[in-house]
């Protein structure tokens, strides 16, 4: 089975670390070495208000929300991006604050899988809407979590399709 990847990020500010939420932050473990804690199956890092207090602080502009029109856009720019690309975009769900894409894309490094849909997803924005005050439409990063067989993807597909609250949901 060729790679498939349950692709997800959130707007800019929308969930900053030490958020009540839960976040993925690097983080000391008693008085060793920071790490990360975003290991399938782990849980978040609990709330931290003096960290969530900082984030805010450091914010460029304020948080990004998207609408039904922007998420339209960006629906018609990751089915474009994937068909130039030669990917198979199989399930989007665009939130306000956040986007889950399954797609499957042979032997293409995740990372340059979530680069290239965030920055031609941007670039489509820009266009219309021209760029948030903070500059990024996005959070630095997300997840890019391997699809590892066929009832993986088929979970992945219906988790992305029965997201509460979309502006879009799309299924191939």
């Amino acid at each position: 089975m060729p790679r498939a990847y349950l692709l997800t990020w959130t707007t800019y500010g929308s969930w900053l670390p030490g958020d009540a939420r839960g976040s993925v932050t690097s983080v000391r473990d008693q008085s060793g070495p920071r790490k990360r804690h975003n290991e399938f199956g782990t849980p978040y890092d609990p709330a931290m208000p003096g960290l969530k207090r900082a984030a805010e602080e450091a914010l460029r502009g304020p948080p990004v929300s998207l609408d039904a029109a922007q998420a339209q856009c960006l629906l018609t720019q990751f089915q474009e991006t994937a068909t130039v690309r030669g990917w198979r975009l199989m399930a989007v769900a665009i939130m306000r604050t956040h986007v889950h894409l399954v797609v499957n894309a042979g032997e293409t490094d995740p990372e340059v899988l979530l680069r290239d849909f965030k920055s031609y997803g941007s670039r489509s924005l820009n266009a219309t809407w021209g760029k948030p005050k903070s500059d990024t439409w996005w959070t630095e990063s997300g997840s890019r979590r391997r699809l590892t067989d066929e009832n993986a993807v088929r979970a992945a597909v219906r988790y992305v399709e029965r997201q509460e609250f979309p502006l879009v949901v799309w299924v191939d």
